[in-house]
């Protein structure tokens, strides 16, 4: 094992499934010589050739609808959009023809298609670069949503979904792609889909959370400990499907609920999380379901961005809210 960033965990993981697999293919904007914008695949062209790993035209749907036919004719296709945020250009192919052509086809095709992007605020990028649009995608049927919080879940989760028959949107949150490192397996492995994982385990509050928000949680915890609070923390690690289980397990141990995520409050993930735990375990609840989310407006250009963003400190408030309800 050695102690890595979440970029170097993906470049990992990619490098594995590339080696185990002559049907995995690596494509997108700058992805081959130039590794990626974020430099996530470099190396990967010279190691495995241009056949493999390839640069495609600035056109997000066309890259999606690459990504459809090759996965049609038996490749597994893993397909780089440089931020989420271009999503839009490619909808169609992702929501209307990726997530439905096995239920179209009557299970006779398989859509093995992995989309790599960076989303994700706390780095100064503009709007349609930093935006949290993993919501649009989760209301989504017939395609999963994985976004991985730490450097050890970003590779078994990514090797996962490679491996997976069905599509995958597989959200890298740039803030966290070099913060920090953590002991990484050489070997590849595989982290479950469609499971939370817990970070934190704890007697008085849960935290439902992922992503870039599972760190400002473990922060609002450490400080909340020296208060006698002690905050459970579910990483959802994927938002769509949702491991309704663990969360109803967490809630009904602790009684008390804080709901986060970075993306706008309406319609979000944190929304459905809160449905489902009211229809499912309302008489468990101590006190109201507490909410964190960043406001319903456009994300706000650079200098604002700090203010805009829900953070250590407001999940630390909350928390003592509910706890002290």
């Amino acid at each position: 094992m050695a102690q890595k960033t979440m970029i170097q965990a993906i470049t990992d993981a990619l490098a594995c499934e590339l080696a185990a697999d002559e049907n995995v293919v690596i494509f997108g904007e700058d992805v081959g010589k130039n590794g990626g914008v974020f430099r996530a695949t470099e190396g990967l062209q010279e190691k495995f050739g241009e056949d493999r790993v390839f640069d495609t035209p600035l056109a997000e749907s066309g890259i999606a609808g690459l990504a459809f036919g090759l996965a049609l004719e038996g490749y597994r296709p893993v397909p780089e959009l440089q931020f989420f945020g271009f999503v839009f250009e490619a909808m169609d192919e992702v929501v209307a023809q990726m997530a439905r052509t096995r239920y179209r086809m009557g299970g006779t095709r398989q859509l093995p298609i992995t989309i790599r992007s960076p989303f994700g605020g706390g780095v100064h990028t503009p709007e349609l670069h930093s935006d949290n649009l993993e919501g649009l995608i989760a209301q989504s049927p017939g395609i999963r949503v994985v976004i991985p919080s730490n450097p050890y879940d970003a590779k078994g989760l990514l090797i996962a979904s490679i491996r997976s028959n069905d599509p995958v949107v597989f959200l890298e949150h740039m803030k966290l792609y070099r913060s920090f490192r953590e002991e990484v397996p050489e070997e590849s492995y595989e982290v479950p889909l469609d499971k939370a994982g817990i970070t934190r385990e704890g007697k008085d509050v849960s935290i439902i959370t992922y992503g870039a928000m599972v760190r400002e949680s473990i922060k609002a915890a450490e400080v909340l400990e020296k208060e006698n609070i002690d905050v459970e923390i579910i990483d959802l690690r994927t938002v769509a499907p949702l491991d309704i289980a663990t969360i109803i397990a967490s809630v009904e141990k602790t009684g008390r609920v804080v709901v986060v995520q970075e993306a706008q409050k309406q319609a979000g993930v944190g929304a459905q999380v809160a449905a489902e735990i009211a229809e499912r375990s309302i008489l468990s609840l101590e006190a109201p379901i507490g909410r964190i989310a960043a406001p319903d407006t456009v994300f706000p250009f650079g200098q604002a961005e700090g203010a805009w963003l829900p953070n250590a400190k407001d999940i630390e408030d909350k928390v003592r809210e509910i706890a002290n309800f």
